[in-house]
């Protein structure tokens, strides 16, 4: 049986690399490395970096291009299956081809596998193959603990609920009810826009926990298009931007 370590690594950022992270990296026989286009190629360095710097060994490391999602698709949960049916093959076929036989594999998750992260449904496509994996899973520092760490707030209000969305759910679906707290990720398009800002503070964070991070807060009437400038003119100096925020309703 092979083993499939998922292995949580924060923002990239080395301090953000728990013990167990890096001790799981070192003992797998090959990693796997995506990249993601000529845009994100500072991702694809930021895990080279971590390979080569902090691990005391030195396992395989076997990069491959990272498909392209459809986003022309009618139906976008069919562009996202589709999507992870042609990952699955490709780990299928790396794995078969660079993994000795009941040897172990480790990938690099950009943040926490189990937070808006598809990986481990990647692996249970695998599984469904028919291919014999024991996943491993070790938690790494989320996007929301590094925005609510970098704002210095609580994520929730005293004995509040707090749900976390996307910026599609968001525009489709309004405020979610009873939730004074909203945590907002995978949004491209400034989905807080299609809000009434009337009492509600944004907490903004662009590539939270690295070198360029950006921060912005306030209410959101006023803060809201300081994001939307701030966000374009980042995307545009380094090709491509990660962000989150949190919005919150006044009592």
């Amino acid at each position: 049986m092979t083993q499939l370590s998922l292995v949580g690594i924060g923002s990239g950022n080395p301090d953000h690399l728990t013990l167990q992270a890096i001790k799981t990296l070192e003992g797998a026989d090959v990693i796997l490395l995506p990249r993601k286009g000529d845009e994100k190629t500072e991702l694809a360095d930021l895990r080279r970096m971590i390979a080569s710097e902090l691990l005391t060994t030195t396992p395989k490391i076997v990069e491959f291009d990272y498909p392209v999602r459809d986003a022309n698709t009618p139906k976008y949960l069919d562009g996202v299956n589709t999507w992870h049916d042609a990952l699955a093959a490709i780990w299928q076929d790396l794995i078969a081809t660079h993994v000795p036989e009941n040897g172990s594999v480790a990938l690099m998750v950009w943040g926490d596998p189990s937070l808006y992260d598809s990986t481990l449904r990647i692996a249970d496509r695998l599984i469904a193959r028919g291919i014999e994996l024991n996943v491993q899973v070790i938690p790494g520092i989320t996007s929301l603990q590094m925005l609510t760490a970098a704002h210095a707030i609580p994520l929730n209000t005293l004995g509040g609920a707090v749900q976390i969305t996307t910026g599609r759910k968001l525009r489709d679906a309004g405020w979610p009810a009873d939730t004074p707290t909203v945590a907002v990720m995978l949004d491209g398009e400034c989905s807080f826009q299609s809000l009434d800002p009337g009492g509600i503070h944004i907490w903004w964070g662009g590539y939270v926990g690295m070198e360029q991070q950006i921060l912005i807060e306030g209410p959101l009437a006023e803060a809201s298009t300081k994001i939307v400038k701030a966000r374009a003119d980042a995307r545009a100096s380094n090709g491509w931007i990660m962000d989150i925020y949190l919005l919150r309703k006044s009592a």
